[in-house]
């Protein structure tokens, strides 16, 4: 067993810090938008989202991770565990409706909620971490909140028991490529038709448009990393009000640490993807020495994937209420990614008085391993909602 004694003193002590410094510009929600490969009009088009019930550009629910330092994992990574890498195991989310517009600024509170510990085939002891990040904006209201799962593993055992025959990237013919385009296609006019429209109208058994991904390169998991805010040259508040977060020196190998003192004259020294724990994701001598095949993508994006793909179904007048997903296998560069969802709840009897949905989501590659598996909760409009959100 790993020791955990450092992670003990963490459980229940709220830090903060790690703020972005500005409030929030369009073009970083057009960003987050098209990195995340989100073409609902309501993120970056001006004139589509003028029609809108918002009467201009929102961000997406899934925007909200993009407003803290590290994509909101920060507090389920609090304590030393030497020679440890990490992976996102999962994330659960509320929210509780407004809705993250340009000019808004966001602050969180942080706080490391429990770990177990279990023998894992992938990695041998494993630490799995749950951490809270609680987003406001600057009128007091409460936006989100997020229960991040991280896998604490030792990076060495995992690179033993990597399988090298996952190593070399799957190719894909032009003729490949041409119907996944397509799909993609079918795909996004499926949100495209609804428009503006509520959509009042579902069904238990009822499935969502299958959304394919992909196939992930090191160029699409590099513009999802340079969307996030927390990697803009000090964009980041670092200041813990009292309370030192320990993420930064969680335990990782030396090849995957930055150098803070190197980045007081060059900050891509601390940047995470040149160097440090995230190079990994787009680097693959880095990926094997962490147990990873091959490039492999971010956790933050498959919760973003998720968040999107009901969100999109549900239309402008929908509100998501609760998403509680789980990872099983990051998206490698070279494979495709499928999400595929079916409702298998309705509640009309919800105490908002609107028709509460649950929703079955499965992530998938393109050979049918799963990736991601949970229920995502959104409520429908009723015929007479509001006009403003």
């Amino acid at each position: 067993m790993l020791d955990t004694s450092d992670l003990d003193r963490w459980i229940g002590i709220p830090f903060t810090g790690g703020d972005i410094v500005e409030d929030i510009h369009v073009n970083d929600i057009r960003r987050w938008a098209q990195a995340m490969q989100n073409p609902y009009p309501l993120h970056y088009d001006r004139a589509w989202a003028r029609e809108s019930r918002f009467g201009d550009i929102v961000a997406a629910p899934s925007f909200t991770v993009n407003t803290t330092w590290g994509h909101g994992a920060e507090p389920s990574i609090q304590g030393v565990v030497p020679g440890t890498h990490m992976l996102f195991g999962g994330d659960e989310w509320w929210f509780y409706g407004p809705r993250v517009r340009a000019g808004d600024v966001v602050r969180c509170e942080k706080m490391l909620f429990d770990y177990s510990q279990a023998e894992t085939k992938f990695a041998g002891p494993t630490i799995f971490s749950r951490g809270d990040t609680t987003y406001v904006n600057q009128d007091g209201e409460l936006i989100a909140k997020q229960r991040s799962t991280s896998i604490r593993y030792l990076a060495e055992e995992a690179a033993k028991r990597m399988k090298e025959g996952e190593a070399a990237e799957p190719e894909w013919s032009d003729a490949q490529i041409h119907e996944i385009e397509e799909e993609k296609m079918d795909y996004y006019k499926s949100f495209l038709d609804l428009g503006h429209d509520r959509r009042l109208i579902a069904r238990v058994g009822e499935k969502l448009p299958r959304r394919p991904i992909g196939p992930h390169t090191v160029q699409s998991f590099t513009t999802e990393w340079r969307s996030c805010l927390f990697t803009v040259w000090g964009a980041t508040n670092y200041d813990y009000l009292g309370t030192e977060s320990t993420t930064e020196k969680a335990g990782w190998l030396p090849e995957m640490t930055k150098d803070f003192e190197g980045g007081q004259v060059d900050p891509a020294r601390t940047d995470g993807l040149y160097l440090g724990p995230s190079r990994g994701h787009t680097i693959p001598r880095y990926a094997k020495l962490i147990g990873m095949p091959r490039g492999y993508g971010y956790g933050a994006s498959m919760g973003a994937w998720v968040l999107d793909y009901v969100s999109n179904w549900g239309g402008e007048w929908s509100e998501l209420q609760h998403s509680e997903m789980k990872f099983r296998a990051p998206a490698l560069t070279g494979d495709l990614t499928y999400l595929d969802g079916e409702i298998t709840a309705l509640d009309y009897e919800h105490a908002s008085g609107r028709p509460r949905v649950t929703i079955r989501v499965t992530m998938t590659n393109q050979l049918g391993a799963v990736m991601a598996t949970g229920d995502v909760e959104t409520l429908l409009p009723s015929e007479s909602a509001p006009a403003a959100g």
